[in-house]
């Protein structure tokens, strides 16, 4: 792991190959500690996933700049609209000029055509787009855990489900990947603070994740996690059933 600014700690880690996690924790007023990642797969047509809060982003580019030049980046990508996916967008289109937002058919149409500076790339449901070695995979998954907009990347060389909010995890001083247990942690996260919309198709649609085998989940929030992703998908689909 290499901090790329001592002051807030922003760190960056090689979750999986050509993947890094880039890591800013936090402390919230009445909340405790937290944290919030993006993560950047390097390629011939580099993509930041998730561009963290729009004040964040000083800080998420020093750590990108660590890692490769800021003008090579290719896509901006979120999951949905949020001040922590999407906050920068436009500061990072303005910083990388060949930059374009990803997002969903939906995101394109209802939000980020219109938020911002340039068009958005959008992806049907189920379309692969190549960036080199690696290539994304978009999944619809409206509401899930919440927005209309909503889905999630699969990057299938190195089965990375870039899965945003799914199993977001409180505190400020976890490691950058774990296989310890993840959906306890989770969970009463969620318990606590309820931000998934209980849609009715939610099993539906984390089966249709797991069917993917992801090796490595990447949080948006907490640390990534690596080992069968299938099994603990489908166990978050019971623990939301319950």
């Amino acid at each position: 792991m290499t901090v790329t600014n001592r002051q807030s700690g922003t760190n960056v880690h090689e979750i999986a190959e050509g993947i890094y996690r880039i890591n800013t924790p936090v402390m919230i007023e009445g909340a405790g500690g937290f944290s919030f990642n993006q993560y950047l797969i390097v390629d011939d047509e580099p993509l930041l996933c998730h561009t963290g809060p729009r004040r964040m982003f000083p800080l998420v580019r020093e750590a990108v700049t660590s890692v490769l030049p800021i003008e090579r980046l290719r896509y901006i990508a979120l999951s949905h609209v949020e001040a922590d996916e999407c906050g920068s967008l436009n500061e990072w289109l303005d910083a990388a000029p060949r930059s374009a937002p990803l997002c969903g058919t939906v995101a394109a149409m209802v939000s980020i055509g219109d938020l911002a500076d340039r068009a958005p790339r959008a992806l049907a449901d189920g379309e692969l787009l190549r960036l080199g070695k690696h290539s994304v995979r978009w999944f619809d998954t409206p509401h899930l855990p919440h927005a209309w907009e909503c889905g999630f990347l699969m990057e299938e060389r190195t089965s990375t489900l870039l899965c945003g909010d799914l199993f977001t995890q409180g505190g400020a001083d976890l490691p950058p990947v774990t296989e310890s247990d993840i959906l306890g942690p989770s969970e009463a996260f969620r318990h606590k603070m309820d931000y998934f919309s209980h849609t009715k198709n939610a099993r539906a649609m984390l089966e249709r994740l797991a069917s993917t085998n992801p090796a490595t989940l990447a949080c948006m929030h907490g640390s990534a996690w690596r080992g069968d992703g299938a099994k603990l998908l489908r166990a978050l689909a019971d623990a939301l059933s319950a």
